[in-house]
């Protein structure tokens, strides 16, 4: 799988690749917008790191064992293998299309690649002594598929009076009482401990490392892994009258589509090329799920833990968590049929604090996309190709007449690539957009200053206006070219329609071949060039919610 990387050099292919995962999200139901939210991030960096010439890795999948996805299934009338096989086919696989997601693998964990190197380390642990038979009785929430701490339930009022709720789906826990197999994580604390304050950078950001430092002070319990109520789940190997608990399956992926306990020496050469992971993209509903019991397992096995595991926050639709159950689920079909697969991808980021809670409203989308795409970024492609096309027939013209004016753009563009980078690698998506905007800002600020339009009145009689022209055209096309570098992560088909319309790809090769660390260098779109206006890169939209 390792030559599928694809598009690198080399010396880059012998280094280690850019490895990140998503979650693997449950097929109980469709992908709502804050699944798309969490894989939409994990594509944007994945994708930088490639523009950056780097070799990367993106996994994405579905989770599909467990008791939540069994009572979906009886629900629906069929087989849990048929309802996971319908909802990854009909709904996720095409949701991940529609929105440009560019994943190296989808990992199913109903596949058997998945569960024979599941029952593999599980096994190991198994013969480490690390699992150990016993018994268990606990408050369990079917949603979270999680034993609940006594302590952090709600009590319950209105229909739900008497019972105790789970704090984040506000739904009765259930009462188990059952003969489990155990994980011994309780051994693993001091060692978390000791990784969480040598490798700060492990959790974050600062709030979730917080939280997970003070959960493992407080110590650890032993891990139920096993379920015997019901055979929806992968079969523990030396005991087939259990299955693995669904959180121990699922966090597994992130070795298992790498390779780890495969039969193939191909396969565990690209395991031991790409792993560990740099970043485990979560939301911060399950990071103690990752940040706890994954590292512990891993320690426990022997392997090396992942660089970082990042807990986002939730997206909030009227105060509560995005939630099918609830109701507040957005398909993300009713955004992209609307605004567009781009749009959908630049607005999350930009909008929202990745690390954050924060608040999505039509609204607000329909404003940004008005603001900073359609008048922002739109219009100035707009503009500059249309009077490339009037006064020069097309051919973008020299900069011959270069001043102050123009080094100012040229310093914001080198500015702007060297800042947008730093702070999209430490994840600060919004930042990051927020850094790019100001090389949008600067152009349509450049354009309204020089006024082209009025200087072009002299332009077939005045050789110096005809110079002056040629200048500001190329300024603001040059300018273009630095865009549509460091936002093809984001808006992949903006920028590929924006780099056909400079005329770029004949004179500079493709578009995914543009180091992102050198599009600041002032000077590389050359003279000549075909420059067409195209269709614009963001329509203006009538105002009305999508349906």
């Amino acid at each position: 799988m390792i030559g599928s990387l694809g598009g690198v050099t080399d010396a880059q292919a012998s280094a280690k690749p850019f490895y990140l995962s998503t979650p693997i999200y449950y097929v109980n139901d469709v992908p709502h917008i804050g699944h798309a939210y969490t894989t939409v991030a994990g594509d944007v960096l994945t994708r930088w790191h490639r523009q950056r010439g780097e070799a990367a890795w993106f996994l994405t999948g579905t989770d599909e064992h467990g008791e939540k996805v069994l009572r979906s299934a009886q629900a629906n009338g069929v087989s849990p293998q048929e309802w996971a096989d319908r909802l990854v086919e009909e709904s996720w696989r095409p949701v991940w299309k529609s929105l440009d997601i560019a994943n190296d693998d989808f990992i199913r964990t109903t596949e058997p690649r998945h569960i024979q190197r599941v029952q593999t380390f599980i096994s190991r642990l198994h013969d480490l002594g690390d699992v150990y038979e016993g018994s268990y009785e606990g408050p369990y929430c079917v949603d979270c598929e999680e034993f609940k701490v006594p302590g952090e339930l709600l009590d319950g009022e209105g229909e739900f009076a008497g019972a105790l709720l789970c704090p984040i789906h506000h739904r009765p826990v259930e009462m188990l009482a059952e003969q489990n197999y155990f994980f011994r994580m309780s051994a693993f604390a001091d060692r978390l401990l000791a990784h969480y304050e040598a490798h700060p950078e492990f959790v974050q950001p600062e709030s979730a490392r917080n939280e997970v430092l003070s959960f493992v002070r407080q110590g650890l319990q032993d891990l139920s892994i096993s379920r015997s109520t019901f055979d929806w789940g992968i079969p523990i190997p030396w005991d087939s009258k259990h299955v693995l608990y669904v959180w121990v399956d699922a966090l597994l992926n992130y070795i298992t589509a790498l390779g780890y306990g495969s039969d193939d020496p191909a396969e565990v050469a690209t395991f031991e090329a790409v792993w560990p992971a740099d970043v485990h993209l979560v939301g911060k509903d399950i990071l103690r799920f990752h940040a706890v019991i994954w590292p512990a397992m891993l320690l426990a096995a022997g392997l090396p833990l992942p660089r970082t595991v990042f807990a986002h926050g939730w997206l909030l639709v009227g105060g509560e968590k995005m939630s099918k159950s609830k109701l507040t689920g957005i398909a993300p079909s009713q955004i992209t049929d609307h605004f567009g697969s781009d749009a959908f991808r630049y607005y999350f980021l930009r909008a929202i604090q990745f690390g954050q809670d924060g608040s999505f409203s039509w609204e607000d989308m329909g404003a940004r996309y008005t603001s900073e795409l359609a008048n922002g970024l739109g219009n100035l492609a707009a503009r500059v190709t249309a009077m490339t096309e009037r006064y020069f027939g097309g051919v973008l013209p020299a900069a011959t007449d270069a001043g102050p004016a123009e080094q100012v753009v040229a310093d914001v563009a080198d500015r702007i690539v060297t800042a947008a980078d730093a702070a999209v690698l430490a994840l600060d998506f919004s930042t990051g957009l927020a850094t790019i905007w100001e090389l949008v800002g600067a152009l349509n600020g450049y354009l309204s200053e020089q006024q082209p339009w009025k200087v072009a009145k002299a332009i077939d009689d005045d050789p110096a206006a005809r110079a002056r022209v040629a200048t500001i055209l190329y300024t603001a096309a040059e300018g273009l070219r630095v865009l549509a570098v460091v936002l093809n992560p984001v808006t992949p088909r903006a920028a590929a329609n924006l780099w056909v319309a400079l005329g770029a790809q004949p004179a500079l090769g493709a578009l995914a071949g543009q180091p992102l660390t050198e599009a600041g260098r002032w000077g590389q779109l050359p003279p000549g060039v075909t420059v067409t206006k195209g269709e614009s890169l963001f329509p203006r939209l009538d105002d009305a919610e999508p349906a």
